[in-house]
Order: C-alpha cells, then structure tokens, then sequence
C-alpha cells in the first residue's frame, strides 16, 4: 500500500491481498497519506481495503467495482470536504446507501451533529483508537448486511405479492368471462360479441376521459373496471326462458316484459354475490373508488340493472333519465345497441352501416346521452374496425 497524493490512485490500489476475495470492501479517504497507510494496515487482515488521497477520487473509486460496503471519510481535506463528499454520495443512486463513518480531528459537538445529521453513521475522532474503530466498523457492517437482508426480502415479497395478483386477476378474467360466456351460449351468440362490446367500450372511454362532463369519472383505474365489467351486462339472459330468449321472431308485448327481467335478474345475481362478500351488512362500493376490490362488481351490477335505460326516461327497469343513468350503462347501451344493429342475430340479419348510423343519431337524445352519440360518430371508423376484427363464425 503505497498512496501517492501527487499522483491519482488507479482503480483497486490499496486493495489488500491478505483478506479473502470474499471479504467486505472498505473505501478509506483522507488526505495525508499515512493516515491512509494506518488505517489500511490496521483493517487489513480482515476487509479488502481501497484509497483514496482526496474527495474527488473518492467519489470515482466509490462508484467503481468492487463497490465499498463501508466509507471511512475524512472531513478536513482540500478543494473538496467530506461533508461536501457525503453530500454528493447521497445524490448518486449507486452509493447514496453505502454508510459513511466520519474519521476526523474535529471533535466539537457541532461537527459530530453537522455529520450526523448529513447522513453519516457515526463519527470517530482522531487519533485513532484501532480497537474502537475496529468495533464501529464491524459494527456497521453488520448493521448493512442486515439492511441489505430485509431489502432483498421486501424485495422477493413485493415481487411474489405482485405476482399472485397477477395470477388472481388473471383467474377472476378467465372465470367471469367463463360466465358471461355461458350467457351468450344460451342467446346463440359468440364471444366475440363479448369482444365487440368490450372494444367499443374502450374507444368511446379513451375518447371521452378528457371531456368536462365524463373527465372526473372516466380515470384510469375506473375505465379498466368498466372494461373488464362490460363481459356481463347480459348475464341475467340465463334467467329467461329459451322459448322467450330464443324466438326467431318478433316478441309479443307479454313476452317483451319477461324479457325485460334480465336486466334486474343479472344485477341481482351481481348484488347477491357482493353482499355474500359483506356479510350480509353494509352499502354497496362506490364505483369512484375503484381500489375496493368489491368495485368491480359493483360497476358491473350497474351496468347489468342499467344499460336498457333511455336518456329521455322510456328505458328500463327504472326509467331513469339524463344523468340519474351511470355513466357505465350510458356507455354500454349504445356499444350494446350498435353491436345488435350491426350483427347477424337469430332473429335478423345484419343491417348496412349507413342505417345503422341512421338508428343511432335517431337516438341522440332519446336513447342515448347527446355526447356519447357525439363521440360515436368521431370514432365510427373505429368502432366498424372493431366489428370487423371479431366477426361471429356465422357471418
């Protein structure tokens, strides 16, 4: 160990050849040589031991490989000090958590309190006691590694949490769109119809999020809930006879109102489910706080009960009107009515583009809110697209 302080120290100059490779590295930084020479034949024997003769090289060898486990740091050096040292470790995210130990000829109470409340761990005054700094080194280090333990255990547990989340969404989609699947079985739809709506869901959503009347709604969180929801606005069709539900013709009025049940059927499944969760007790979650893992459910029970609603009142179950209708099911009722339009069904053939663009601006403020429609016909070419890509097997 020879450090010249008219000389820059090469990388790895004052490693020790007498500690194992495996040995925790300590950088040393002080201006007067032979301070460095007894402190790095004193740590020696146990620690693998770099130099440094001043701050800048320090900060250089710092970020270097082997990276130091510890930082025994002078305070009074030239052009730059060891506070202004410290400082500038805690700014690089590669050395801001290697911890610093003050080793200094100051030893009033205002210079240990300055260094301590800059992020040092401790502060050892000169001249050196080898047994005491010995103990702090050893101590620290201890004190590091087992920081670094439970960093790395956070670490492996946020991963595994996030993992299994993933997994539980994953199991949730699979399993709900299962469901609603079983739902268009029974009506002699497809999936992609599924597909369509939840496609048709998300453009007029995207489109929207940024409009004075839907922007405080429409977050990120909420419009995948939506998203992830529209598979299930016609599940309460596995309530309905098949002699009903499957006629290939027009419904009679009396037929028409058994129809009409599958709204208030699926949203009671949906509000069953919800309060099996509950207990039994308490409100229903509030959709805006989408965070409540019960949420979802709850946009898509309100989607389910709500998206035969009209805007001018004459829908279904509730005649609800205007904004008394959530905005999910304002939503859901044009992506629904456009996709039964523009779709072969067992009861119709599928109509031209252009008259189903005529039903949908009759609508416009009948059926639908105004600037859902508004956001329609800027996006129609989108929502044709999505028609296009997921066409049912009989088209």
């Amino acid at each position: 160990m020879n450090p010249d302080s008219n000389k820059p120290l090469p990388d790895g100059q004052g490693d020790s050849g007498r500690a194992a490779e495996d040995a925790k590295v300590i950088l040393v930084v002080d201006d007067a040589k032979e301070n460095l020479t007894v402190i790095g034949e004193l740590l020696e024997p146990s620690y693998r031991v770099r130099l440094a003769l001043s701050g800048e090289r320090a900060l250089k060898v710092a970020r270097s490989e082997p990276r130091p486990d510890l930082i025994l740091l002078d305070v009074m050096m030239p052009e730059m000090d060891g506070y202004q040292v410290l400082a500038q470790l805690r700014q690089i995210p590669a050395t801001r958590d290697i911890p610093v130990i003050f080793v200094t000829a100051m030893d009033a109470t205002e210079d240990e309190e300055r260094g301590l409340h800059m992020g040092a761990v401790d502060y050892v005054t000169k001249p050196i006691r080898p047994a005491i700094l010995l103990a702090r080194v050893e101590t620290h280090l201890e004190l590091k590694q087992a920081r670094d333990w439970l960093r790395d255990q956070n670490g492996y547990l946020e991963a595994e949490v996030g993992r299994r989340m993933q997994e539980n969404e994953l199991i949730k989609d699979v399993s709900l769109n299962a469901l609603a699947m079983l739902a268009e079985k029974r009506d002699n739809e497809t999936g992609n119809h599924l597909r369509r709506t939840r496609g048709y869901m998300e453009a007029l959503m995207s489109h929207l999020k940024g409009h004075p009347r839907f922007r405080d709604y429409l977050h990120d969180r909420l419009q995948l809930l939506i998203a992830k929801a529209t598979p299930l606005h016609d599940i309460g069709k596995v309530g309905i006879p098949d002699h009903i539900l499957l006629k290939p013709g027009r419904l009679t009025a009396e037929e028409f109102e058994v129809m009409k049940h599958h709204s208030q059927i699926g949203a009671d499944a949906i509000e069953v489910a919800i309060r099996h969760v509950l207990g039994g007790q308490g409100k229903l979650p509030d959709p805006q706080h989408a965070d409540s893992p019960l949420a979802f459910l709850e946009v898509a029970r309100q989607i389910a009960l709500f998206h035969h609603e009209k805007w001018d009142g004459s829908g279904y179950p509730a005649a609800l009107a205007g904004d008394e209708i959530p905005i999910c099911a304002r939503l859901m009722a044009l992506a629904d009515v456009f996709d039964a339009l523009i779709s072969r069904r067992h009861y119709k053939e599928p109509f031209p583009v252009d008259q189903v663009q005529a039903i949908i601006l009759e609508g416009r403020g009948k059926h639908f809110d105004p600037d859902i429609i508004d956001a329609f016909f800027e996006l129609k070419d989108q929502f044709i697209a999505i028609a296009q890509r997921y066409p049912d097997a009989t088209e």
